[in-house]
């Protein structure tokens, strides 16, 4: 949807057009379910605040400043609530949760890529799930969802100097998890190689925070 588009959907819809507002849901299930999705883990839970975001949003409508993109104010809206969400759980983590983060293998892959790419993706999802809101959120916001620092900053009530900062911080944090996670391992022969394990846990960073995800509502 075009951005002069959407802003005739989003007045529309602030005058009770309910067909307006439904195109609008339309445009937007799918990023916010991606972002509850990999904020919260679990696919029940997600639907249940893609739901909620979305009647949060239908309320706060006449509270939409053009100014701002209304991508942001409603990545925004879902994000608090998953954010809310996840600190009502008191930081715990079930391994029913981690392994509920459903990332499929290339189906174009040789047999054995495949192997390492969900040996790789586990160690991702594993260490993502551990890490606390702030961190989790601006990871899956820079990398799933491709946003700039200037949008983030808006999304999460902060400035780019706090988002490059707290970035950082997560991406360390993540290395430093799949580099612990690789410690424990016994290789593959095919693996044996003279990078450190530093380089090692940087290529899987790399390599899977970068490649795009999506997941159907």
């Amino acid at each position: 949807m075009g951005g002069d588009q959407e802003l005739v959907w989003v007045v529309k819809a602030q005058q009770g057009d309910q067909e307006a507002f439904a195109r609008l849901v339309e445009a937007y299930q799918v990023p916010v379910y991606n972002l509850a999705y990999r904020m919260l883990g679990v696919a029940t839970e997600a639907e249940d605040a893609t739901q909620e975001t979305f009647l949060r949003v239908y309320t706060r409508l006449k509270t939409y400043d053009p100014s701002r993109k209304f991508s942001s104010w409603i990545l925004s809206i879902a994000s608090h609530y998953c954010v809310d969400r996840l600190r009502r759980r008191r930081g715990a983590v079930s391994m029913e949760e981690v392994e509920s983060w459903r990332w499929m293998a290339d189906e174009g892959l040789a047999p054995e890529d495949k192997a390492l790419q969900r040996e790789r993706d586990r160690s991702i999802r594993e260490v993502l799930a551990t890490l606390p809101e702030p961190y989790r959120l601006v990871i899956i916001l820079r990398y799933w969802h491709n946003l700039s620092y200037e949008e983030i900053a808006e999304i999460t009530d902060s400035t780019e100097s706090a988002v490059k900062s707290r970035l950082h911080r997560a991406r360390q944090a993540v290395l430093e998890g799949l580099n612990h996670a690789l410690e424990g391992q016994h290789p593959l022969e095919e693996r044996k190689e003279e990078a450190s394990l530093a380089q090692r846990g940087r290529a899987l960073l790399q390599a899977s925070l970068r490649r795009p995800r999506r997941e159907p509502l």
